[in-house]
């Protein structure tokens, strides 16, 4: 019986341990893509587009935002997404979402804005995949608006951003 139990207990440590090993190993990305100069998003239109240098489209992906789309962020919690000119200024590939992007807002604007108002202006603004271990779902979140103010794609996707654009990429995210 104590042999049993002890056996139960290696093979669940080892399951547990081989998930969450796995799960936080950075992902390898295989896809190759062109270097994206900047990124330009349309809100209203919910896409995402990846431009050269000359401002020609290398691809466009449709995208979900915040819960609360229309207008420029203006708080914490307001589940809107930022607009304006930004940076993509670094990357999480241990991310609670499949690969992340970070938006550099809020930018000094941003906060003067949300101190004038006594409010905290949010952050850790993304454009990020779907959430970790929901990709058979992924229908449940094409073409809906979901997130807390990020942008999401699904996993395909955000790994073809992920390769395409390096940390410095400007982002311009109009209404």
């Amino acid at each position: 019986m104590k042999k049993r139990l002890l056996g139960l207990v290696i093979v669940l440590f080892v399951v547990v341990a081989l998930f969450y090993g796995l799960r936080y190993l950075p992902r390898t990305i295989h896809k190759p893509m062109p270097k994206a100069a900047k990124v330009l998003v349309h809100k209203q239109a919910r896409t995402l587009s990846l431009l050269d240098a000359q401002n020609r489209v290398i691809k466009s992906y449709t995208i979900g935002l915040g819960d609360a789309p229309v207008g420029h962020k203006q708080q914490e919690g307001d589940e809107r997404t930022p607009e304006g000119d930004y940076v993509l200024d670094w990357r999480n590939a241990r991310s609670r979402y499949h690969l992340s992007l970070h938006i550099s807002y809020p930018n000094a604007e941003d906060r003067a804005h949300a101190q004038a108002r006594g409010v905290s202006p949010g952050g850790a603004i993304m454009i990020h995949g779907l959430p970790n271990g929901l990709s058979a779902a992924a229908d449940m979140f094409a073409n809906r608006d979901w997130t807390d103010g990020c942008i999401a794609v699904n996993n395909e996707e955000i790994e073809e951003i992920w390769a395409s654009v390096e940390n410095g990429t400007p982002i311009r995210i109009l209404p």
